[in-house]
């Protein structure tokens, strides 16, 4: 009898599986993956599986999960999309967060669109998120959301839809860098064939953003920080990691200090001026002097820094209303307002609980659909009706009736599925997808790809780390694909270099020239008071050589 295949345990005859059609064929997009991984056979690809996830764990890729730091789970089978549906992903993303970022300027101007009718002055008014103090502020170059997470699903019928936008801080993007050297390194023949588009310009292009965001008042080459809470913070390594890959300082607000409505860092050789900080601090605890008083994660004075034109924060303070699940609602809206142009991205379909007739029907079907805070993230405080208990959905009954502003409901949209390895081998989980979009005031651009999480246990819809998921490399092929055939250990070691480190563009090569300037310089400028702790240099392998296969007679000796 022959030996199982590596996806015998994938079931046909469903409609959300990415890779397999429901007649079990599989789909086009997928075809060269799926054929070079069964190549390997369930056992060799169990042993670089192993190999991948003790990588994680040697490099200190980690999350918070239930206070404890744990390796990030990397499943080996990546997510891919063509290049057609990844040109109308990245446009739709883009076109969001024009309309966002129009949006926020608009609400702490103008208002026009609640002049207009377009949104009701009670989203502003009841929202939590709207910052008094940022009224009338606009940013240098417009630009408030540098940075931008917009999350998506497929639906039933496996187009992508929007599933909340974060506009804050979004997090995820060191996992996206990570997650391409890990595989890159592990499974180097999977990229000879496939035209897998890049991510490793991301910190080049953050930094572009954060410098082009730069008051009118700094230098010609204005100093950037990632501000962090701290390395108890559940996200520090990625904020240790943009600092390190954008060769950037990575303080804590002890480091940072206001003087004469400037901003400036503490080093060994006295004060800095600090031009652009990439904050991975909530609003709430961001200036003690505004919001809590009791805070020691922020700077006093920092927000009359920024009103008094002398330095920018990134994201921008008071973007939660962007966030507010309730203003997701009206986005589209907002882009035929703001853009004059139709949503390319359509939202999943949502009752706004602070209306009567949808409060009613929703409190009548509470055991159909998945209920959830407009405050909320990482899914905390959703409620999925199918799979809730009666005692659940009569206490959350309660609180919609003493809270509809602060709850949306949706339909159970059935999240596609990729074959994910799990103890038994490759079986469907539930994915997502979270592209992040960096604009630098001229352009949008997206980061091709994205962080793809994956729902670990059989059944879960939640993919957040925060409830025990994983993610996947995301490839994006590139609109043009190399000929058939094998390939060569030149075109493997080629393919692997590719993967990790992206070529140069006009523009590239400009941020690499001024980064290594700026790399000397800050080789003889004095440290700050906290330094960034180097975890992962995403480049630190691009020229080394992939893994090299053994032959027959090698494997008999170490077999004796």
């Amino acid at each position: 009898m022959s030996a199982p295949s590596l996806f015998h345990r994938i079931e046909t005859g469903t409609a959300g599986d990415e890779m397999f059609a429901p007649d079990g064929t599989v789909r086009p997009t997928y075809r060269a993956l799926h054929d070079a991984l069964a190549g390997l056979g369930p056992e060799e690809f169990r042993n670089r599986s192993d190999s991948l996830a003790r990588s994680y764990l040697d490099q200190g890729v980690t999350f918070d999960y239930a206070g404890e730091e744990r390796p990030f789970p990397i499943d080996a089978i990546p997510r891919v999309i063509d290049a057609a549906e990844w040109a109308r992903v990245s446009t739709g993303v883009a076109q969001r967060v024009r309309a966002l970022e129009r949006f926020l300027d608009d609400l702490y101007n103008e208002q026009h669109a609640i002049a207009d009718g377009v949104i009701p002055k009670e989203l502003v008014t009841s929202s939590t998120y709207v910052v008094e103090a940022m009224r009338g502020y606009s940013p240098p170059n417009g630009v408030r959301i540098h940075i931008a997470g917009i999350d998506l699903v497929r639906d039933g019928a496996g187009d992508f839809r929007v599933l909340e936008d974060n506009c804050r801080t979004p997090s995820g993007v060191s996992y996206v860098l990570s997650n391409r050297r890990a595989m890159a390194q592990t499974f180097p023949e999977l990229f000879a064939d496939r035209p897998v588009r890049r991510v490793g310009e991301y910190p080049g292009r953050l930094l572009a953003a954060l410098r082009a965001a730069a008051p009118d008042t700094a230098d010609e080459d204005p100093t950037v920080v990632v501000l962090t809470p701290g390395r108890y913070n559940s996200a520090y390594f990625e904020h240790s990691l943009l600092a390190r890959t954008m060769g950037v300082d990575l303080v804590e607000a002890s480091d940072l200090v206001e003087r004469g409505e400037r901003i400036y860092m503490r080093t060994t050789a006295g004060l800095r001026r600090v031009d652009v900080i990439y904050k991975r601090t909530d609003d709430d605890f961001i200036d003690p002097e505004v919001f809590r008083p009791d805070s020691m994660l922020g700077v006093p004075g920092l927000v009359r820094a920024i009103l008094a034109g002398n330095v920018v924060v990134a994201n921008g303070i008071g973007n939660g209303i962007g966030d507010d699940k309730l203003t997701y609602t009206y986005v589209p809206d907002l882009i035929r307002y703001y853009l004059s142009e139709e949503p390319i991205l359509p939202n999943v379909d949502t009752w706004r609980l602070e209306e009567p007739d949808s409060l009613a029907e929703v409190l009548d079907r509470l055991d159909e659909l998945v209920v959830k805070p407009v405050d909320g993230s990482g899914g905390k405080g959703i409620v999925i009706g199918p799979s809730a208990s009666r005692d659940e959905l009569d206490a959350l009954r309660v609180r919609l009736l003493a809270d509809p502003r602060g709850w949306i409901a949706q339909p159970v949209v059935q999240l596609s599925t990729i074959p994910t390895l799990v103890e038994e081998g490759p079986e469907p989980r539930h994915v997502d997808l979270r592209p992040f979009a960096l604009n630098s005031g001229d352009d949008v651009w997206v980061l091709p790809g994205g962080l793809t999480r994956v729902a670990l246990p059989r059944g879960e819809m939640i993919v957040n780390s925060s409830r025990g998921g994983g993610s996947k490399d995301t490839w994006v092929l590139a609109a043009e694909r190399p000929a058939a055939g094998g390939a060569s250990q030149s075109q493997v070691q080629m393919a692997t270099e590719e993967a990790i480190e992206d070529p140069s563009d006009e523009e590239y090569d400009e941020f690499e020239a001024l980064h290594e300037e700026r790399a000397a310089e800050r080789e003889k400028e004095p440290a700050p008071v906290t330094s960034a702790i180097p975890i992962i240099d995403i480049d630190e392998y691009a020229d080394q050589d992939p893994p090299q296969e053994k032959d027959d007679d090698e494997d008999e000796v170490d077999a004796r």
